[in-house]
């Protein structure tokens, strides 16, 4: 029984890990080099404009609206 213990526990750690590195992950591929690449894919999934973030651009007018729009499709 004391062994099932820490294999619980890391079971329970390495859930929580690839729970928590999948938004990481999707906002990362959320980035673009160029405005005209943020725009090709605000225009694909319903947003109008594009905003930048540290030197990258995203999709819509901010965060939000993006998160938005990711969540209908």
């Amino acid at each position: 029984m004391n062994a099932i213990q820490p294999l619980l526990a890391l079971s329970f750690g390495v859930l929580a890990l690839l729970v928590n590195t999948t938004p990481a992950m999707a906002h990362s591929k959320g980035l673009y080099a160029t405005e005209d690449e943020a725009q090709q894919r605000a225009t694909e999934i319903g947003c109008s404009s594009v905003h930048e973030n540290n030197g990258r651009w995203m999709p819509c007018t901010d965060e939000r609206e993006l998160h938005q729009q990711l969540r209908k499709q």
